[in-house]
């Protein structure tokens, strides 16, 4: 299995703006990736479509040839480099900085393991009579799904939610009875 990687340093973007676009690529296979990259809007495509370029290449000269059909971004990613500083000038004798930032933009590929299946042997022809059909009984357990146990749950809440405000609309009713009982006899 090939596996090659690439890496541009010092290119002049944000690493969040190359994030972006890295996001669209990244776990394709290399003809999608390319494609999406040549058809994106942004700048910085450009430089990580030639950073792509040179991964693959990499991995065809490191193992002997890996096939291109085969082979997918595994990863890639794009981590900030040093930021240049300028300053511009403001109003009233003061200055506004700049910071024109770069990134380190680094791609790996790798190439898909190549599945192989495993054939069954064909089923002896004997006849009915020689194989006896089984009948299979199920256990009657049941299967409930992952939204059937989220409803159930929400639905018991909800209940337990409205009897603690009915307990506590109950107790504050009792609590005014006496207190107003108690005001009629000290009156």
């Amino acid at each position: 299995m090939s596996e090659g990687r690439a890496t541009a340093r010092y290119v002049r973007t944000s690493a969040q703006k190359a994030g972006l676009v890295m996001d669209l690529i990244r776990g394709q296979s290399v003809d999608h990736a390319l494609s999406t990259l040549r058809f994106a809007r942004r700048r910085i495509a450009r430089d990580i479509e030639k950073v792509l370029r040179s991964a693959v290449a990499n991995a065809q000269q490191k193992a002997g040839g890996g096939e291109l059909d085969r082979m997918f971004v595994s990863s890639c990613y794009a981590d900030q480099g040093p930021s240049m500083k300028r300053i511009r000038p403001a109003p009233m004798g003061r200055a506004f900085r700049i910071i024109k930032r770069t990134a380190h933009l680094t791609v790996r590929v790798s190439e898909r393991p190549e599945v192989v299946t495993r054939v069954a042997p064909p089923a002896p022809d004997i006849g009915d009579a020689a194989a006896p059909k089984r009948s299979v009984k199920r256990v009657g357990k049941t299967v409930t799904s992952r939204t059937a146990r989220k409803t159930t749950a929400r639905a018991s809440t909800t209940t337990a939610r409205k009897t603690t405000k009915k307990a506590t609309a109950k107790k504050a009713t009792a609590k005014t009875k006496r207190t107003s009982a108690v005001k009629k006899v000290t009156d």
